[in-house]
Parts: structure tokens; C-alpha cells; sequence
């Protein structure tokens, strides 16, 4: 059974950055399409990043493009999630979850989705 583990939340301040990592086990990441999803308290989970098994295929939410970065690791099985600019609304749990064949939007909207991750909590403040 494969498996995700995030990693890397934390507390930022404004305007700081953070680096999630989601690591894959039972499996070799580049079989998956991953996608990183959050979840803010009263909120509905949103996609915030996916990409497909090969790395050619990538879509970012509207409010994060520019900010953050999708990308995979092979020598670490890992798909990292780079944020750069972090605002208050981007606090969140954050959560990687995994689907195959499928269409990085379809992923993104939470479509096909086999297993999910634990998830990492995101706390942007001053």
C-alpha cells in the first residue's frame, strides 16, 4: 500500500518561505500523479499544486501562481512543494495525496485521489 508523509510546516512570518516535502513509500514516486492540497480552519480543501508521474504536466492554483514552486525528487522519492512569499491566507494544513492517469486538473480538483497523507500544519503570522 503506498503511502505520503509530508513534511517541512511550520511558523513564517509574512513575506517568509517554506519548503513541504511529501515523501512516497510502498512505491516509486514517478509511477504517481501528486498533488498538494490545503485546508484552512472553515474552509473547503482547495488544490494548491499538481503535477503528473513524468513532471511535464503541471497546474497551480490561481492564488499561489508565482509563489510557489511543484517538483519532483527521484533520488529522495519525494515531491516537493516550494513556497516563496507566504501570506496570512496561506495558513493551512497541508495534505499530498497521490492518483495515476490522471489529468493534473482532474487531480487538482480533487478528483481520483487514492490515498492521502497525514498532513502538515502552515502557520503564517507575525
Amino acid at each position: 500500500q503506498l503511502q505520503l508523509v509530508e513534511s517541512g510546516g511550520g511558523l513564517v512570518q509574512p513575506g517568509g518561505s517554506l519548503r513541504l516535502s511529501c515523501v512516497v513509500s510502498g512505491g516509486r514516486e514517478d509511477y504517481y500523479d501528486i498533488g498538494w492540497f490545503r485546508q484552512a480552519p472553515g474552509k473547503e480543501r482547495e488544490g494548491v499544486a499538481c503535477i503528473n508521474y513524468s513532471g511535464r504536466f503541471i497546474k497551480y492554483a490561481d492564488s499561489v501562481k508565482g509563489r510557489f514552486t511543484i517538483s519532483r525528487d527521484s533520488s529522495k522519492n519525494a515531491i516537493n512543494l516550494q513556497m516563496n512569499s507566504l501570506e496570512d491566507e496561506d495558513t493551512a494544513v497541508y495534505y499530498c495525496a497521490d492518483s495515476r492517469g490522471t489529468l493534473v486538473e482532474t487531480l487538482c480538483a480533487g478528483m481520483d485521489i487514492d490515498y492521502w497523507g497525514q498532513g502538515t500544519q502552515v502557520t503564517v503570522s507575525s
